[in-house]
């Protein structure tokens, strides 16, 4: 499905667009350097409130843009202090975003890292059997500025500056590459958000073809590739895109990135009891880990509601972290924030979905 705005959505344009724009209107470039220091420094909620522009431009610019906030329909907070919050888009969709605060255990007591899990799609089609993501299927890509929208606006309901971004929210951001790289590079410019590129990560759930394209690509942003399976058959069982993209190929894209951005990829491991957590499984993994030099990042399931998978005991996750720090891999474990509020991507909006309608809506 794909969704086209009214109008060309405000927060999805470049300066260098606007500037090409207002020159064909015969206005000179500082005009669009002006509106974006409304849209980012200022952060202006409409045309009118940028004064120092002509009442005739804002007028153009409010017939042309759309001026798009995102509706917030539920906040919930965690014990831990990651909050969750629930949007709703122009056309309807609901989309998730979480904050989570740094951990004291990995940044020292009085971090002020705050990290954003962005969304970057309306669901999922990649149907990794353990996500409430994709339980609904995939309805559409986020335009870019829907992608931004979700900074801004968690900036302004929390209060809190944030500077640092994952893209591991709902959806597969390589499968929407053109907009995902779009937003990040406005995250990222000096008349947008200015957030260094280092600061951001984009997650996949192994689209090879566009790993090598990201590898192509200048800013330095940071990768993760969610792996949950060090060999194709556990792979296969429970992440259908390794029949497409098989551990061979996924691994040899893994080494071209790292050999041309000359930087370190993160394996993120979800633990899942009696699947993927066994000694095979570890050893699997360090070697992987070992030949990428590679940073895994271990979590225990976040258990969802309408699937059978459980976390392994305190145990069953020691002896597996023991087993692969053995293999001599970079590797750590993360007692997962959010559980008592469903942190995990796509699970909040499948609740309100079910509460709204009595059943899972589309």
């Amino acid at each position: 499905m794909h969704f086209t705005p009214a109008k060309t959505p405000v927060f999805s344009v470049t300066l260098p667009e606007l500037q090409l724009n207002f020159k064909e209107m015969g206005l000179p470039a500082y005009r669009a350097k002006q509106v974006m220091e409304w849209l980012y420094p200022k952060r202006a909620k409409s045309f009118g409130a940028m004064t120092n522009l002509p009442a005739a431009l804002r007028e153009q610019m409010e017939a042309a843009f759309g001026f798009e906030a995102l509706e917030l329909v539920r906040t919930v907070g965690s014990d831990d202090s990651t909050r969750k919050f629930l949007f709703k888009l122009e056309d309807g969709s609901l989309i998730e975003s979480v904050l989570i605060p740094a951990s004291p255990a990995l940044y020292g007591e009085g971090s002020d890292r705050r990290t954003l899990c962005i969304s970057s799609q309306v669901g999922c089609a990649y149907g990794c059997k353990f996500c409430a993501s994709g339980l609904n299927g995939f309805s559409r890509n986020l335009h870019a500025g829907e992608i931004v929208g979700q900074f801004l606006r968690v900036e302004e309901l929390s209060g809190e500056r944030i500077n640092n971004v994952v893209f591991m929210g709902m959806g597969e951001p390589l499968a929407n590459f053109d907009n995902v790289m779009r937003a990040i590079s406005i995250l990222n410019a000096p008349w947008g958000v200015g957030l260094g590129a280092r600061h951001m990560t984009l997650s996949t759930s192994g689209l090879a073809p566009q790993i090598r394209k990201l590898a192509e690509q200048p800013l330095q942003i940071r990768l993760a590739v969610s792996l949950h399976g060090a060999t194709d058959a556990v792979r296969n069982q429970i992440m259908p895109v390794n029949r497409k993209y098989p551990l061979a190929e996924l691994l040899e894209a893994c080494d071209e990135y790292c050999s041309r951005k000359n930087q370190r990829i993160t394996l993120e491991f979800i633990l899942i009891d009696g699947i993927n957590d066994s000694l095979e499984q570890a050893a699997a993994l360090g070697q992987i880990a070992c030949r990428l030099d590679a940073k895994v990042n271990c979590i225990p399931y976040n258990p969802v509601e309408g699937l059978d998978w459980k976390r392994p005991s305190l145990r069953r996750q020691d002896v597996f972290m023991d087993a692969l720090q053995r293999t001599g891999a970079d590797a750590t474990i993360r007692r997962e924030k959010g559980s008592d509020i469903a942190a995990a991507c796509g699970q909040l909006r499948l609740q309100v979905s079910r509460d709204a309608t009595g059943s899972e809506a589309e």
